[in-house]
């Protein structure tokens, strides 16, 4: 594989697991660095570490809590410490908490509003720590949802909201950093094979039902949509910006 990122330096938040591993792995094939954040397990974000430097480059997971805003500037401060600089950006670390409707009695807004703390705050939080450091000409992705801008079925409001309002402010921090030839681009997957997705799947459609919703009837595999992410971040990516591209084999088409 063509070394495309080869000299760069790529932070992936919730990188231990799902698809923040499998984009720290692509980032890696292309010869990038790598920084990945976790909040929980030490272990499973080692065991990625171990893959990364295998692949021949530098790699470190810092634990970092997205929900604890003041943990998004020493975040930044611990992958510069460690790699000298930073070109790329991947907001990949979120929650997915649904199956409520909103007129439910018994809503749980705590659970809810934790939700928006960690997707949304937390996500600008990390941008906002790393704009001022981020190299000229570097990259930042959010990973989104289809949801963001389609909802065919009930109790995902807040979730769907989260993501919509990472594509707004992508739309407005690219023409703030684009005077630095910076991009700023979401990735909106579906549904995917990942731990966070089997955990709401029962609050989901029948499989069928949404199988049948797509026009390519099967679900993004992990690997395809970490290879658009490195697209963005790489070479060719440079004059895409402000942009949300989805990934969901024409759901809502």
């Amino acid at each position: 594989m063509q070394k495309s990122l080869k000299g760069k330096v790529v932070l992936i938040t919730g990188g231990s697991r799902g698809l923040g591993a499998a984009t720290a792995e692509a980032f890696a094939d292309h010869g990038a660095d790598v920084a990945i954040s976790y909040a929980a397990s030490a272990e499973k974000a080692e065991a990625v570490v171990e893959k990364l430097k295998a692949k021949g480059v530098r790699a470190l997971a810092i634990k970092s809590d997205q929900a604890d805003l003041s943990s998004a500037k020493p975040l930044i401060n611990s992958v510069i410490a460690e790699f000298g600089k930073l070109d790329i950006l991947v907001n990949n670390a979120g929650i997915a908490i649904q199956g409520q409707m909103v007129d439910d009695p018994g809503f749980d807004e705590e659970k809810y509003n934790r939700q928006w703390q960690v997707n949304v705050m937390g996500s600008i939080a990390n941008t906002r720590a790393a704009a001022p450091k981020l190299a000229d000409g570097g990259r930042i992705i959010f990973i989104g949802s289809r949801l963001g801008d389609y909802v065919p079925f009930r109790g995902v409001a807040d979730y769907a909201g989260t993501k919509a309002a990472l594509a707004g402010y992508a739309r407005g921090i690219a023409r703030d950093l684009g005077p630095r030839n910076i991009t700023v681009n979401v990735v909106q997957p579906g549904v995917m094979p990942t731990d966070m997705n089997k955990d709401v799947a029962d609050h989901l459609p029948p499989l069928e039902t949404i199988l049948d919703m797509h026009a390519i009837r099967r679900f993004a595999t992990l690997e395809e949509v970490a290879e658009a992410v490195c697209f963005l971040a790489g070479p060719h990516g440079g004059y895409i910006t402000g942009e949300t591209i989805n990934m969901a084999g024409g759901i809502g088409n």
